[in-house]
């Protein structure tokens, strides 16, 4: 019998310290190009007021007759279409920027890990665009609706474009975030700190969690906290599957072999 252990397939891959600096400065200057190109491409169409007109339809659309948005800052009518248009123009680049981080730590996994990290670059892409296609097809125009129909009838509104711009951007960022949980439970499962039947068991603290997040992160109507609760309930169950599939296509020679 062969008692030599394996051999470590990343022995002798190690990179200076200074090396690996270089690398990151390198992939960060390409993701910056990256969002630089889609800015630019973006900035001659549809254009800054263009994307501009595009993030306010939801909320113009269920405004009272004659009402629209307002600046109360002097530069708003510029700074803010320029800086929806930055934030446009980095989810276009954003398969690049994951691209380069993937790219930055695919040197240090081994073979079986760099079968999960593509997937999941891809996967995570898909779903953060998904969140934030879902927050402004659904979300924001029935907040919208539900906010305009229980205020009086004496209030005109009329909303600032650089508080709506922020708020608009939050709520993208956590129904974004929230559309990675099956990414994070698929990564979790990987890493070992968690088992698929754990989770299983954990189903209804989950549940109890995402209401609660939903209740402390949305605007306090029903609408919005639902439509964020319940797509984080789904999307655990969906985690829960993909985590035994991942979990099983991407397990080391060895334990494949036992298993």
């Amino acid at each position: 019998m062969n008692s030599t252990p394996p051999k470590d397939e990343l022995e002798g891959t190690e990179a200076p310290f200074v090396s690996h600096l270089v690398e990151l400065r390198d992939r960060l200057i390409r993701a910056s190009i990256a969002i630089g190109i889609a800015f630019a491409a973006l900035a001659l169409w549809p254009g800054p007021s263009g994307l501009y007109d595009l993030l306010a339809a939801p909320l113009v659309a269920h405004l009272p007759k004659g009402a629209t948005l307002i600046a109360t800052n002097v530069i708003s009518p510029i700074l803010v279409p320029l800086k929806i248009t930055l934030m446009a123009a980095f989810m276009l680049a954003l398969p690049v920027v994951l691209y380069q981080v993937w790219a930055f730590v695919a040197p240090g996994l081994y073979s079986h890990e760099k079968k999960l990290v593509l997937p999941l670059v891809i996967s995570s892409t898909l779903l953060f665009v998904i969140g934030v296609a879902f927050c402004y097809y659904l979300v924001i125009p029935g907040m919208s609706q539900f906010i305009q129909a229980f205020a009086p009838a004496s209030i005109t509104a009329a909303p600032d474009i650089e508080q709506y711009f922020g708020f608009v951007l939050t709520l993208f960022l956590v129904f974004g975030i929230a559309f990675e949980v099956p990414i994070a439970v698929i990564v979790l499962v990987r890493m070992g700190i968690v088992t698929v039947a754990q989770l299983r068991q954990w189903r209804g603290y989950f549940v109890v969690g995402s209401f609660i997040v939903a209740a402390v992160v949305t605007p306090p109507d029903v609408i919005s906290q639902l439509a964020l609760a319940i797509p984080m309930c789904l999307l655990y169950e969906a985690g829960i599957i993909a985590a035994g599939i991942f979990v099983k296509h991407t397990q080391p020679p060895a334990e494949s072999a036992d298993a």
